[in-house]
């Protein structure tokens, strides 16, 4: 899709995670494609921007990961104000809080001011998460994990295209699986949640888990960023402060299938219940 075929959508605020610059499961063709026809007066990087795991295990940067951050350099020189707030793959950042880059301001996290007067505290989350605190050893043999099913995830693309069945990732799914089945999400919104009542803001904007969602927690509105791996979503502002999970499936106009895939969760959810026990 290119910019004359749709117009620009203008927001107040945007929050964007997750991107993983690096890895070659980041969507940047989509990304760069969703930054071309929308707009806002700030733009907030809810960390992971880029994947400094994967590079240090072997270099990949093509021209799409330069293209990405060339697009975000020219908003801000454009004038939309841009936060970066540093994650767990991208923690080489954190040395630099208060520094900008090319009119890129980096914080540790930030808080947000919606026009409707919420303040919303914004943080990637990953000080919250357990095993990427206690447990670094974990975390990095559970991104291994991931990044084996990200390679499992586009052969069994490539086999449903041949067959003719529409796109389904077993990666987000798999990875959605395995934290309901040791209750990882909900414990992990619950402890973000009480993170923003403690800093007495009314909601949290965070990022981390790859799950996107805006719900009230207590009465703490809890908002996810998601991803540019596999869902591809991001937080919009509108100018009167409604929040907006917008999704570049149905930002571009593909059709969003739903198909029934009952039996075969049952069958994966009991397996990896089991391992995960």
């Amino acid at each position: 899709m290119t910019e004359k075929e749709q117009e620009t959508r203008r927001f107040r605020t945007l929050f964007i995670s997750d991107v993983h610059l690096g890895s070659k499961a980041a969507k940047t063709d989509y990304l760069l494609d969703f930054l071309r026809v929308t707009d806002a007066e700030t733009i907030i990087l809810v960390g992971d921007i880029i994947d400094g795991w994967r590079l240090k295990r072997s270099w990949y940067w093509p021209q799409s990961c330069n293209d990405v951050v060339q697009k975000l350099l020219r908003k801000a020189r454009k004038g939309s104000r841009i936060i970066y707030i540093p994650g767990n793959h991208d923690e080489f950042m954190r040395d630099f809080p208060g520094v900008h880059f090319g009119g890129i301001e980096v914080a540790q996290r930030h808080m947000h001011e919606a026009a409707d007067s919420r303040k919303y505290l914004v943080l990637h989350g990953d000080e919250f998460d357990v095993v990427v605190r206690n447990a670094r050893l974990l975390a990095y043999l559970g991104d291994w994990a991931y990044d084996t099913a990200i390679v499992i995830n586009i052969g069994l693309a490539a086999i449903r295209r041949r067959l003719g069945m529409p796109y389904w990732s077993f990666s987000a799914w798999a990875k959605l699986q395995v934290k309901h089945a040791v209750n990882f999400i909900g414990e992990f919104q619950r402890v973000v949640a009480d993170e923003a009542r403690r800093e007495k803001a009314d909601g949290v904007i965070c990022g981390h888990i790859h799950h996107a969602v805006i719900e009230d927690i207590g009465g703490i509105r809890y908002i996810n960023t998601g991803d540019w791996v596999e869902s591809c979503t991001a937080i919009a502002e509108h100018h009167d402060g409604t929040m907006e999970l917008i999704t570049w499936r149905e930002l571009s106009g593909a059709p969003v299938v739903h198909e029934d895939t009952t039996e075969v969760e049952v069958m994966m959810a009991r397996a990896l219940s089991q391992q995960a026990a």
